[in-house]
C-alpha cells in the first residue's frame, strides 16, 4: 500500500531536518528513537552549531523545511541567545546546541538506552558527513514501534511532562 505509516512520516521528517541542518553546516548529527519512553515523540535529532548565529541559522532552516513540507510546529524554545534551540514538530523534536551546551547537557548520554537511528543525508555538505553517514548505515534501523492500547493510555501525559522529563534534571526550557 502507498499509505505512509506514522513511522514513515517521522522518518521523512527526520531526513528533511537532517538535510536542512547539514546544509547550514550543522555538525555531529545524531538521531535517537525515543518512542519507547516517550509515547508522544518518535525521534530526537541532535545537532551542533559552531556559534550562536549558526545555531539560529540551523534552527531556522530545519523549521522552514518542515513547515514547507506541511508539518505543524508545536513550539520553538530558545535558550540563552541561541546556545540551545528546541524545535518541537510532534513526532520529531530537534535540539540544536552550541558545542559547550551539547557537552554539558549530553542528551545522548541521558538517552543511551534508546536506539540510535541512521541518518541518510541526500547530499552531504562535506566528505566528513558522507563518511559519518556511511558509518551510520552500519547501525541497524530500529524495528517499527506500534502503539498498543497501554501505550495509547500514556498519551494522557501532556507533551510538556514528556518533554520536560526528557531533559536533564534541573534544566527547564520553559518556566
Amino acid at each position: 500500500s502507498t499509505t505512509m505509516t506514522a513511522t514513515d512520516i517521522s522518518q521523512a521528517m527526520l531526513a528533511l531536518a537532517a538535510d536542512a541542518a547539514d546544509a547550514k553546516g550543522g555538525e555531529d548529527l545524531v538521531a535517537i528513537d525515543v518512542s519507547g519512553p516517550l509515547p508522544l515523540v518518535d525521534f530526537f535529532l541532535i545537532v551542533t552549531g559552531r556559534n550562536e548565529r549558526n545555531v539560529g541559522a540551523i534552527a531556522d532552516a530545519i523549521e522552514d523545511k518542515l513547515l514547507e513540507a506541511g508539518h505543524k510546529r508545536l513550539r520553538r524554545e530558545g535558550r540563552r541567545e541561541g546556545r540551545w534551540v528546541l524545535l518541537d514538530f510532534g513526532d520529531l523534536v530537534a535540539h540544536i546546541f552550541h558545542e559547550e551546551e551539547r557537552e554539558y547537557y549530553s542528551l545522548e548520554r541521558l538517552w543511551k538506552d534508546c536506539p540510535v537511528v541512521p541518518i541518510t543525508l541526500s547530499n552531504p555538505a562535506s566528505a566528513a558527513a558522507a563518511a559519518a553517514a556511511a558509518a551510520n548505515t552500519a547501525i541497524d534501523a530500529t524495528a517499527d514501534v506500534t502503539l498498543d492500547a497501554s501505550a495509547q493510555s500514556h498519551r494522557a501525559l501532556t507533551r510538556d511532562d514528556c518533554l520536560q522529563n526528557s531533559l536533564p534534571a534541573g534544566s527547564s526550557l520553559w518556566e
